[in-house]
C-alpha cells in the first residue's frame, strides 16, 4: 500500500520525537511491503523565522495532497515570554485546524503497570484505566469574536456552537464507543446548568443517542468531571466535550499515566484527513539533547496507521512500545538516572517491528546510541 505522508517536525523537540517515529514508520513500511512517501513541511517558530509565517500556504497545500499528516511541537520561548508578539507559531495550528476542517482531538489515555510509581494517583485507583477524551477543536470560546474596549478595562470572548458541529463529533465519538474493544459508554461533559451552548451540547446529544442503541450515555458538569478524572478515573470509556472543557481535561487526564511523553492524540478533518501528534509541548530546553521522550511521537504513529486502515501495523507497534516499558527501556522523563536516549527507544521500537529482538534481554549488550538484542 502506498501513503502520502505530509510531516511537520515543528520546534524544540519536535524534529527529534517525529525522526523515532519516521525511522519506527519506516520499519513498518519493510515489514509490509507498504511504500509511505514523506514530504517535510514548516510550521510554528521554525517556521516564522525562515519564512515570517507561521503557516506557510505550501504547508496547507502539501497537507491538502497528502492522505495524512504527522506533527511533532510547536512553540518558543521568545514569543511565549512576549505577550506583545504580532506573530505567534500557534496561530499557525490554529489556522491549520481551521483550514483543513480538524474538527476533532480524540486523545486515548492509558496506564502502564510497570510506570504506575510515577503517576500522582494511588495505583488501585489507575489500574486498568482506558478511556479516549473527544474534544471539539474547531468551535467555541478559542474561535469566537473577540473584544476588549479602548481603555484595556473590559474584554470578551463569544462562546457559538452550531448544531452541525456538534452533531458530527458527537457521531465520530458515538462510532469509537461502539469498538468492539470499548466499553459502550460515552459521558457527554459540559456546564448545561449556566452556559447556553452546554444545554445545545446536550440537547443534540441526547437527539443523536437513540441512533446507538448499545452506547449507555451519561452527562456529567464540566467541574464534577475534572474532579471524577482524580477520583476514578476507571470509570471513564469515551469522554465526549467542547472545545475549552476538552482543553482543560484532556492534559489533567494527561498527567495519570506518569509522563506528558507517552501520550498520542489524533486530529479528525472534516474531509477524511487527519493529522497525528504527541500531547507535549516543544520542550525546548531539552531540544537537541537526545532526551525528549518519543513514545507519545511513535503512538501517534500507531494511531495513523491504524486511521489508514492498518490495524496489524498498529498494534505490532503498540507491542513494541509495551516491550520498551515493560523492560525499562525509557528515557530522562521516565527514569532521570537509568535512561536510555531518544534515538536508543527509537532503534529499540524499529528494531521489534522488523523482528530483529529475539530472546532474552541482555543489558549490558545496549549501549547509549546502538541497540543489540540477545
Amino acid at each position: 500500500m502506498k501513503k502520502k505522508i505530509a510531516v511537520i517536525e515543528g520546534d524544540g523537540i519536535g524534529p527529534e520525537v517525529t525522526r523515532q517515529s519516521i525511522r519506527v514508520l519506516n520499519a513498518v513500511a519493510e515489514a509490509f511491503n507498504h511504500d509511505f512517501e514523506y514530504t517535510y513541511c514548516l510550521m510554528g517558530a521554525d517556521a516564522i523565522d525562515k519564512t515570517g509565517n507561521p503557516l506557510p500556504d505550501e504547508t496547507i497545500e502539501v497537507c491538502l495532497d497528502s492522505d495524512t499528516i504527522l506533527f511533532g511541537a510547536i512553540g518558543h520561548p521568545k514569543y511565549d515570554n512576549d505577550p506583545t508578539a504580532k506573530v505567534r507559531p500557534e496561530q499557525g495550528l490554529l489556522k491549520l485546524r481551521k483550514t483543513l476542517q480538524l474538527y476533532a482531538n480524540i486523545r486515548p489515555i492509558k496506564t502502564y503497570s510497570s510506570l504506575f510509581h510515577l503517576s500522582p494517583l494511588k495505583n488501585k485507583k489507575i489500574e486498568g484505566v482506558d478511556f479516549v477524551i473527544f474534544r471539539e477543536l474547531t468551535g467555541g470560546i478559542y474561535f469566537g469574536e473577540k473584544k476588549i474596549n479602548e481603555e484595556k478595562t473590559e474584554a470578551s470572548d463569544n462562546c457559538v456552537y452550531t448544531k452541525e458541529e456538534i452533531e458530527r463529533i458527537a457521531h465520530l465519538a458515538f462510532h469509537f464507543a461502539q469498538k468492539p474493544e470499548r466499553r459502550k459508554k460515552l459521558t457527554l461533559v459540559d456546564k448545561a446548568n449556566v452556559l447556553e451552548t452546554s444545554r445545545l451540547w446536550r440537547k443534540v446529544v441526547q437527539e443523536i443517542a437513540p441512533q446507538y442503541p448499545d452506547v449507555t450515555v451519561d452527562y456529567m458538569f464540566v467541574d464534577n468531571a475534572a474532579m471524577q478524572i482524580i477520583l476514578n478515573p476507571k470509570q471513564f470509556d469515551i469522554i465526549l466535550t467542547e472545545n475549552m472543557f476538552g482543553d482543560i481535561i484532556s492534559d489533567e487526564a494527561s498527567v495519570i499515566s506518569g509522563s506528558l511523553g507517552l501520550l498520542p492524540s489524533a486530529s479528525v478533518g472534516a474531509g477524511g484527513l487527519a493529522l497525528f501528534e504527541p500531547i507535549h509541548g516543544s520542550y525546548p530546553q531539552a531540544a537537541g539533547k537526545d532526551i525528549a521522550n518519543p513514545t507519545g511521537s511513535i503512538l501517534s504513529a500507531a494511531m495513523m496507521l491504524e486511521w489508514l486502515g492498518m490495524k496489524d501495523e498498529a498494534d505490532l507497534v503498540r507491542q513494541a512500545v509495551n516491550w520498551t516499558l515493560q523492560y525499562s527501556f525509557v528515557t530522562k522523563d521516565i527514569d532521570p538516572v537509568n535512561f536510555y536516549f531518544t534515538s536508543t527507544i527509537g532503534e529499540l521500537v524499529s528494531d521489534y517491528v522488523s523482528g530483529k529482538i529475539s530472546g532474552s534481554v541482555k543489558r549490558e549488550n545496549i549501549e547509549l546510541r546502538k541497540s543489540t538484542i540477545i
